[in-house]
């Protein structure tokens, strides 16, 4: 009787996939908010179908921006710009229907001094890392991440012939032998009626399959599929209608670790499920650099109004080198996660990233961005601790 294998499998989705058209508009609307007002109160949604953009959601900003003119930037940058696509930034029709906050929250998040800010909202909010790879992500969906993000670039450069911006990838690992090997790499993506399919595969297999695989130091020995269904070309949000935040395990660890529920984009950071899903990654990948696990999970949790977390958990799934009580001690005296402190650590309100960039190939691991919460400078702190 054969063995059944050990497998693990995360996606990712390009910059032109409908819901990922929606996360990046809603973002750089709060750049654009952002860069005028760093006091914006931001929520900002937004739903795509055939030549059709609603913007919606809670916006309370000093800030005079020009909403549709943004969406269409970010359409078009993302190379929407055919009406042949069903979706076209120069033309396609944009409803605005953002209103201002509720009074009501608004109560609960401004305080009298900064570090009695409260939450912006009740809820549950996870962090992870792992020594798999060198940025501490898991490695299904880092290598995810690089196959649709290197074939937009190829797209982008005019080299991959017949692409379009929609495109989806999934890497599936075979972990049976105890180490990581490569069991098949499938991808998506969208391209022109007219193309030599053959040769559009080949292209996708030598030049984007194989090079983003042995970029990471494995055989090119994997199973290939592409474009199972046989045909790609209504795709964007003319093949799917597109929403914000519907992606979260793609911005997150694709599927390794658990998951709160919120989503990022669109969302200022006095909004929780955004500044503290950073803080818990944060925690978590010092505590694995410091040495103390090599996988580790935070979970934080928040009551609106309140600044202080309801509760702080670690999980090291076994791999641990220390005590759970001992970690939770490190935990509490190393990290400030009130959400004024996390604001002010990552530099959320004034940053020098841009949130849009990262409504695209994911919120971590991402050493092309400056992230803050990707910095290891708790890591001496942490091993003196535990001395």
């Amino acid at each position: 009787m054969s063995k059944e294998k050990i497998l693990f499998t995360s996606e990712s989705v390009s910059e032109g996939h409908p819901d990922k058209v929606c996360d990046q508009i809603s973002d750089a609307i709060l750049d654009a908010c952002l860069a005028q007002d760093p006091e914006s109160h931001v929520a900002c949604e937004c739903f795509t179908t055939t030549d059709l953009l609603v913007i919606g959601g809670e916006i309370t900003t000093k800030a005079k921006v020009d909403y549709e003119a943004v969406a269409r930037r970010v359409i078009l940058d993302i190379g929407y710009d055919k009406d042949e696509y069903g979706f076209n930034g120069k033309n396609c029709k944009i409803i605005n229907v953002i209103k201002t906050q509720s009074p009501d929250i608004n109560q609960g998040v401004v305080r009298a001094t900064e570090d009695e800010q409260g939450a912006g909202d009740q809820g549950i909010m996870f962090g992870y890392a792992c020594t798999e790879t060198e940025n501490y992500m898991p490695l299904a969906i880092t290598m995810a991440h690089k196959l649709v993000r290197y074939a937009t670039n190829l797209r982008k450069a005019g080299e991959f012939k017949g692409a379009r911006p929609d495109m989806k990838s999934q890497v599936t690992i075979d972990y049976t032998s105890g180490k990581p090997h490569i069991d098949t790499v499938l991808m998506s993506i969208q391209h022109d009626e007219d193309i030599n399919m053959d040769e559009f595969k080949s292209f996708v297999t030598e030049k984007i399959m194989k090079v983003v695989v042995k970029s990471f130091g494995f055989d090119d020995d994997f199973r290939v599929l592409i474009n199972p269904t046989g045909k790609f070309v209504i795709g964007g949000p003319a093949g799917d209608t597109g929403l914000t935040g519907r992606k979260i395990i793609v911005d997150t660890y694709g599927g390794s670790g658990r998951h709160g529920g919120g989503a990022f984009s669109g969302k200022d950071p006095s909004k929780v499920d955004r500044s503290a899903a950073y803080a818990a990654r944060y925690v978590a990948k010092n505590l694995v650099a410091a040495g103390v696990a090599d996988r580790a999970e935070v979970q934080l949790s928040y009551a609106i109004g309140v600044a202080e977390p309801t509760s702080i958990a670690v999980d090291t799934f076994g791999t641990e080198k220390y005590s759970q009580e001992k970690i939770l001690e490190v935990v509490h005296k190393v990290f400030d996660l009130r959400p004024a402190r996390i604001i002010k650590k990552f530099s959320m309100k004034k940053p020098v990233y841009k949130y849009e960039d990262l409504a695209k190939y994911g919120h971590f691991g991402r050493p092309d961005i400056d992230c803050p919460w990707e910095y290891l400078d708790k890591v001496e702190e942490i091993k003196e601790l535990l001395k």
